[in-house]
């Protein structure tokens, strides 16, 4: 069997763990699939954009090998596994995703899209409409996703957050209220469902405050268990003083404008 990518997905998500889990979750994840020139796509795409939802069938290019259990992001109660064939987990014999996206237009062979879970550079293999009579079954039990632990969290975001979001996305691709609500609206602090691995959380329990690593800036943040709500109170450079000096290595090119953000008098460490 052969398969060859049809097109490319582009998109703000350059780590794994920079992805939601399920993009329609979370509104706000924009990219776009630009297909291939020379193939009739142009044709193939004819009487698609009547069409709201698309299947996006994809390639997950990061992933090497597969694991027969995973560990959800939720698990369900009592477990801490469950197989792979029960999960929505990238690391599958055959590595190949499935995404339903919201299609906002086509322009040319540039299809733009939202609420998209897949990474920057993400071979897509192919593209399906979306059709609510056939794909839709609401009434379907869902097995061990019914059980999960952890509701979905409120993501606020107090003024000092807002002004330096708000200065950083002006002069760089952040998006860091974006990242920071797909991460924390869901799962429970107190009882450590984070995932770590993806998330680079650090949590003080007794104070009920967080710190959430986006790229190289830092998300701090505080939470109500009770109410379920989380805070996004200020960021932070995630540099130390030394590494922000002139001339050291800068690996991501993003040091001088670290080096400008800790110098604004609102916008400290």
């Amino acid at each position: 069997m052969q398969v060859s990518p049809i097109g490319t997905f582009f998109g703000d998500a350059v780590y794994k763990y920079e992805a939601p889990r399920q993009g329609r979750l979370f509104a706000g994840h924009p990219g776009r699939i630009e297909l291939n020139a020379g193939q009739n796509f142009e044709m193939a795409l004819r009487d698609l954009d009547g069409f709201e939802r698309i299947w996006v069938i994809f390639q997950f290019h990061e992933n090497v090998g597969w694991r027969p259990t995973t560990r959800p992001p939720v698990p369900p109660k009592g477990k801490d596994r469950v197989g792979t064939f029960a999960s929505r987990s990238p690391y599958r014999p055959n590595p190949i995703g499935l995404s339903c996206v919201r299609l906002l237009k086509i322009d040319g062979l540039t299809l733009y899209v939202d609420e998209a879970d897949l990474l920057n550079g993400t071979p897509v293999l192919d593209i399906k409409p979306y059709i609510p009579m056939a794909d839709a079954f609401p009434d379907a039990k869902a097995g061990w996703v019914e059980e999960q632990e952890g509701d979905l969290w409120t993501v606020l975001a107090d003024a000092p957050f807002d002004a330096q979001n708000r200065w950083i996305a002006e002069r760089s691709d952040f998006d860091l209220e974006s990242f920071a609500r797909v991460q924390l609206s869901r799962g429970n602090f107190s009882k450590g469902v984070f995932d770590s691995t993806r998330r680079r959380l650090t949590v003080d329990e007794s104070a009920h405050t967080g710190v959430l690593a986006y790229r190289t800036f830092r998300i701090h943040f505080t939470y109500d268990d009770t109410a379920r709500v989380v805070c996004l109170q200020r960021v932070s450079s995630g540099y130390t003083a030394e590494e922000l000096q002139e001339g050291t290595e800068d690996k991501y090119g993003d040091k001088q404008l670290h080096r400008d953000f800790i110098t604004l008098p609102d916008f400290r460490r």
